[in-house]
């Protein structure tokens, strides 16, 4: 069932749709996908081409933008109907997460089901949604950092759906290693870290002082989320954005 309303500028429907687990047993488990369309509001009854947005991550969902949102959400609303995918696994779509995945069994287990939520299953997961929202006409991909991964992966599995893909990040490389693009960024982070600290000398202290906190307690978050060391060292990625 779909739930259409308005917000300033625009019209959103609510949408759910049922696809296989595994696409490889279409008759077999099911799990469930939320979308959410965007119209601008003055087109709100056009017949419009569709843009799919593929959001970065993995495991995040949509964006949740409020009215035209970003700069990229009001230009493609001028011709475009847009639809912003929670991938599976992610948002509002049938959850992976450490609560649901000690259900599947062991380590083993685990990883057999997340196998079924790399980019391959994303595309397959495009392809009925397309079908059933565009009766069969090709749409525009947009993705972004891992979206932009399954753009790839959907240009070369099933060109013949897409009228135009857009990436504006996560272009994968040809013939190198994910782990060599991760160790040729370490020297980036560090000298970013560096400067940081150079302008913000008390933060030195500052995170060692947390650092040596996380070691020797468990600090969960809010949202269950255990805060390691090892973690808050991850924040560093965001002084090289």
């Amino acid at each position: 069932m779909s739930v259409s309303y308005r917000q300033p500028g625009v019209v959103l429907t609510d949408r759910r749709f049922t696809v296989p687990l595994d696409h490889a047993r279409p008759t077999g488990e099911t799990i469930e996908l939320f979308a959410r369309e965007v119209v601008a509001g003055d087109k709100a009854h056009q017949d419009l081409p569709w843009l799919v947005y593929l959001q970065g991550g993995p495991g995040f969902g949509a964006n949740r933008f409020v009215g035209k949102g970003g700069a990229w959400l009001g230009r493609a609303l001028k011709e475009f109907r847009v639809l912003l995918l929670d991938q599976r696994g992610t948002g509002h779509s049938t959850p992976a997460n450490r609560q649901t995945l000690p259900l599947r069994g062991g380590p083993a287990e685990q990883a057999d089901h997340l196998a079924h939520f790399r980019a391959d299953s994303i595309v397959r997961d495009c392809e009925l949604i397309r079908r059933e929202v565009t009766g069969g006409a090709p749409w525009t991909v947009l993705g972004q950092s891992f979206g932009g991964f399954c753009t790839v992966t959907y240009l070369s599995t099933a060109p013949e759906a897409l009228t135009a893909a857009v990436v504006t990040g996560g272009l994968p490389s040809l013939d190198a290693h994910a782990d060599d693009v991760y160790r040729a960024a370490y020297p980036r982070i560090e000298r970013k870290v560096a400067a940081h600290y150079a302008r913000y000398p008390q933060d030195v202290e500052r995170a060692r002082r947390i650092a040596d906190h996380l070691l020797a307690h468990d600090v969960v978050l809010p949202n269950g989320y255990r805060l390691t060391a090892e973690a808050f060292q991850s924040l560093g990625i965001l002084l090289g954005g």
